[in-house]
């Protein structure tokens, strides 16, 4: 029995072992933000570059119309004011489609735009694609990229429940230093 659980435990290490080898790192503070050029729930196209001289809070989740993920994007939509009296856009990423992001967006009242990164390139290059039942989601992190495009803060793994007021406490400080 101890043996089965020692080799139960060793494999799910050796498996997460693999993982964290082949997941590339996201970028490093003070690293030039990877580009995104995505396409919005509302069919336009989003490019970072086009957001120089504002702050941005780029949060990739998982996937639309789950718990945790409504939970989080209801909590950015409560703060949006908040984020542009701080000079800060919200911009979304998962793999979902840009028509799964439209339904989304509608069905649960959200302001900003989510980017369809269906090929899960953009969150490849900020390290926050993971494996799920042999589909590539994205992984809940985010990243404050300042008005240089540099990237100022990351969260990684975050929990959706407090989120944003995290974020905004983190944004006010960086704009204060």
């Amino acid at each position: 029995m101890k043996l089965k659980l020692v080799s139960s435990i060793l494999f799910l290490f050796a498996i997460t072992l693999t993982w964290a080898a082949e997941q590339a790192p996201p970028p490093a503070t003070g690293a030039v933000a990877p580009e995104v050029s995505l396409t919005s729930g509302d069919g336009s196209a989003v490019n970072l570059k086009d957001y120089r001289g504002k702050w941005v809070v780029l949060y990739f989740y998982p996937k639309d119309f789950t718990g945790g993920c409504t939970l989080e994007a209801h909590n950015f939509q409560r703060d949006l004011a908040k984020y542009a009296a701080l000079h800060a856009v919200i911009l979304g990423v998962s793999v979902d489609s840009a028509e799964s992001h439209k339904s989304f967006c509608a069905k649960e009242g959200l302001n900003f735009k989510l980017l369809a990164d269906t090929g899960a390139k953009v969150s490849t290059e900020y390290g926050s694609v993971m494996d799920y039942n042999g589909m590539k989601i994205a992984a809940r992190n985010t990243f404050i990229i300042d008005p240089k495009g540099k990237v100022a803060k990351t969260f990684i793994g975050v929990k959706p429940a407090g989120h944003s007021d995290e974020v905004l406490q983190a944004l006010a400080a960086l704009q204060k230093s």
